[in-house]
């Protein structure tokens, strides 16, 4: 059933609205890569470099010691590393073998790992030479299918030279000890041949990830993705995608072998991170910056802007928290960030506000997109150029996907244009559902004519010029005194003040009219501010039910992994204050 056209006038030129071709296995973007650009680089990590046919070799010598293991097609890998440049090996190693891997988050406590491992049933795990990470491991494994751990050292792939004075001056992460019987990355490499088994592969039904998600609203749940659906996904974005190649050279499709630098700023347990730059750099046969720690410098951030200034990264995939944070730098000035040709920012709404004063300040253009963890994760995106681009919207669905705007209460009446409602996703990028989780399943998807739809639980709608506009979470909804609030609104208003770097809204029980907005605001370094100021500038432009009844001032707000704030956290936290 061919899709039809999306009603937008500023469709971009030359972009379909279907494509074919990508019911293939997610690893074989690899194998060509190292096939047609074997000494190109694909990663970057503190000056040591790995090309692609390096990468593979890797690749297939730990799909062979997987198999040696025991690991058979379906089984779960656990992955539980920083952004270090044994991950992309890891990755397709393990896909190559027939596995499934379970990206976890690196800083996880040992009790919220130990859930994802029993919870996917997990057989092997990676994990970083670390004496926290390490340890942190080896509690999480008990009680759990895992039977093989391999520790995996930076020193692996440093420059020698590196590699030798930081393991003289202790500089090199490392664990205490290790457990008898655990496994040492680069023996494992060593010993273990360049063949990988023989497994036949289903790109559309076999899985590629079990990815956790929901975690900031209850018990994380595994999104169930395969193959096709991140092949699609990054093929779709790049038949979407246009941008210069060469300094001031005209929009074009990207260019593959070398013509771009990834900044990998983003997790790549996350599948924005892993999608956007592992998997695109991979795709595109151009190289990719490992940076394990966005925040690393003093202040925060100042290593991954030396970073860009060094490789001159081209393509900075970010969410709004990083752009934020290069915005309110107080060394921005002294970097060289020029070599940055493209961004994109997702994973969190973009305050209008902040994408301006990035672009003031950087010259670089933000194009935002859209999607969630169940859909590997890009479901629309605005026109990469900045006439078509606009502001407050996250543009139309790429191509191949379609969106409809449906009632809140059953999820299958279709809005008029224009209504908000919530937001239904159908598409090859859509997982196969959650992990042993009948009922949620049965709870997000809908069947409307003829397709499946996944309820994505963000509410919003379609306007005039066919931009998909994002008010709010679902669950996130305010009600006073009868009222709609959407938190999403009042905060966009808050980053249009000078003096505010980041702000969340959140509702609170109140006695006379239900619930009352709170606002959480940290300010810009060295500002100071009141609330009666803060009020005062909301009136401008809010109506009385929507202005903050209530406001508290933090030096931070709790973030999640990958950079949203957590309103959750804030709500909880207010509420039980109330």
């Amino acid at each position: 059933m061919a899709l039809a056209p999306w009603p937008a006038k500023n469709w971009p030129k030359d972009v379909p609205r279907e494509f074919t071709g990508y019911e293939k296995p997610l690893f074989s973007f690899l194998d060509d890569a190292a096939r047609e650009f074997p000494n190109q680089t694909y990663t970057i990590f503190n000056d040591g470099k790995r090309s692609f046919a390096q990468v593979k070799n890797t690749a297939d010598r730990l799909a062979n010691f997987m198999a040696s293991k025991g690991i058979r097609k379906g089984d779960r890998i656990a992955v539980f590393l920083p952004n270090l440049p044994h991950y992309p090996a890891i990755y397709f190693g393990a896909l190559k073998a027939g596995a499934v891997c379970v990206t976890c988050n690196p800083v996880y406590t040992h009790q919220e790992l130990n859930y994802q491992l029993q919870d996917s049933g997990a057989k092997m795990v990676f994990v970083m030479d670390h004496s926290v990470f390490y340890a942190t491991a080896i509690k999480a494994i008990e009680r759990t299918a895992v039977e093989t751990v391999v520790i995996c050292s930076v020193k692996s792939y440093l420059p020698p030279l590196k590699g030798f004075i930081g393991g003289l001056l202790g500089k090199i992460p490392k664990a205490e000890r290790h457990a008898p019987g655990h496994f040492l990355f680069d023996e494992v490499v060593n010993a273990s041949p360049p063949n990988p088994p023989s497994v036949e592969i289903d790109p559309v039904q076999d899985l590629a990830l079990i990815l956790y998600t929901g975690g900031t609203t209850g018990v994380p749940k595994g999104a169930c993705l395969t193959h096709s659906n991140f092949v699609y996904d990054i093929m779709a974005i790049l038949e979407w995608l246009r941008l210069p190649n060469t300094p001031g050279g005209p929009p074009e499709k990207i260019r593959h072998g070398g013509y771009h630098c990834y900044l990998g700023v983003l997790p790549w347990y996350h599948s924005f991170g892993m999608t956007l730059c592992l998997i695109g750099a991979c795709v595109s046969a151009n190289s990719v910056v490992c940076i394990p720690d966005p925040r690393a410098g003093n202040p925060p951030f100042t290593e991954v802007m030396k970073a860009v200034q060094k490789y001159k990264t081209t393509i900075m995939v970010a969410v709004p928290t990083i752009f934020t944070a290069f915005t309110n730098h107080p060394l921005l000035d002294s970097f060289d960030l020029s070599s940055i040709r493209c961004c994109a920012s997702g994973g969190a709404p973009l305050p209008v506000e902040a994408a301006r004063k990035f672009e003031t300040k950087t010259g670089c253009i933000i194009f935002e997109g859209y999607g969630l963890s169940e859909t590997a994760p890009i479901a629309t995106s605005n026109p990469t150029n900045a006439q078509d681009r606009k502001f407050g919207s996250v543009g139309f669905p790429i191509p191949g996907t379609d969106i409809k705007i449906v009632d809140n209460d059953t999820g299958l009446t279709e809005l008029p244009q224009g209504q908000d409602g919530e937001i239904a996703v159908s598409g090859p990028q859509v997982m196969k559902g959650y992990w042993n989780k009948p009922a949620e399943n049965a709870a997000v998807f809908r069947n409307i004519g003829g397709r499946r739809y996944f309820l994505t639980g963000d509410i919003g709608h379609i306007d005039e010029d066919g931009y998909i506009i994002i008010t709010d979470r679902k669950k996130d909804l305010i009600l006073v005194g009868g009222f709609n609030c959407y938190p999403r609104e009042i905060e966009e208003v808050l980053y249009a003040h000078p003096k505010i770097a980041n702000a969340a809204v959140v509702g609170i029980p109140d006695a006379h009219s239900g619930e009352a907005v709170k606002a959480f605001i940290q300010l810009i370094p060295g500002e100071t501010a009141t609330e009666a100021e803060i009020q005062e500038f909301c009136k401008t432009w809010l109506a009385g039910y929507k202005r903050p009844k209530f406001i508290e001032f933090r030096e931070t707000l709790p973030v999640s992994p990958v950079g949203k704030v957590l309103r959750r956290v804030l709500r909880d936290e207010a509420r039980t204050k109330a």
